[in-house]
Parts: C-alpha cells; sequence; structure tokens
C-alpha cells in the first residue's frame, strides 16, 4: 500500500473501500479486483477544501476581533458616536463566527460599549459631542 492510498483510506468517510490484491503499485489500477481503488479515487472527498474554508472563517473572525478592539480604543477619543456601535458589531459578528481571539472581542465589545457610555455623558455634561478641556 502507498502513502497515498493510506491517506485516501484514512482521510475516507467510509462510503468508498479499497478492495483487491493489486493495491501496492502505480499499476494496480490495472489489476483484477482494482476497481474499488478506482472508485475510490473518483469519490475520495477533498480534505483540504472544508479544511480552507474554516481557516478562511477563523481568519475573518479572528480580524473582526481585533478590528473590534482597536475601533473601541481608538473611540474612547474620537468619533465615539460612529466607533463605538461599529465596534459592538464587529465584536458580536466575530464572537457569533468563534473567533479565537475570543478575549479580544469581548474587549472590543466592552469598549464599545465604553465609547457609548462616554458619548452619553459627553452629551449631558457639556451638551456637545465633543471633549471640552477648557474652563
Amino acid at each position: 500500500m502507498t502513502l497515498t492510498d493510506f491517506a485516501r483510506r484514512v482521510t475516507d468517510s467510509g462510503t468508498c473501500t479499497v478492495t483487491g490484491s493489486g493495491a501496492a503499485g502505480p499499476d494496480a489500477d490495472a489489476a483484477p479486483g482494482a476497481t474499488g481503488q478506482a472508485h475510490a479515487r473518483a469519490h475520495a472527498p477533498v480534505a483540504g477544501a472544508d479544511a480552507a474554508d474554516s481557516r478562511a472563517v477563523g481568519r475573518e473572525a479572528d480580524g473582526l476581533a481585533v478590528a473590534s478592539f482597536v475601533l473601541g480604543l481608538v473611540g474612547l477619543l474620537v468619533f465615539n458616536v460612529l466607533l463605538g456601535p461599529t465596534a459592538i458589531v464587529m465584536a458580536l459578528l466575530a464572537l457569533a463566527r468563534r473567533t479565537r481571539r475570543r478575549g479580544r472581542a469581548l474587549l472590543g465589545l466592552a469598549l464599545g460599549v465604553a465609547d457609548l457610555v462616554v458619548l452619553a455623558v459627553l452629551v449631558t455634561g457639556n451638551g456637545a459631542v465633543a471633549w471640552d478641556f477648557g474652563g
């Protein structure tokens, strides 16, 4: 049995099996009883397709978590009326897509809420949506 046949047998979902006595060489397809091997080759699942899709979704969710954190942090200083809700939405999307950076997504969510709290304090204290350090 060659290495590729072993890999197919391991990754195969069990619907097709390798049968026959000629499963050891490159001309095993011509051997009697090797039709099961050709059938297994034709219907073998592509192992990298699902893994690549999940990695792409994982990377996208991780990016959303990091972006949420950064936008929430920047939103504490400027544009909190825009960056706060954006950070909240991005954090919720990252958590819904099961990011590996869950802590960063939660921090982005907390900072987005803090942005809105700062906005509420600024509006009630100054009557404007801006920092006022002057007296």
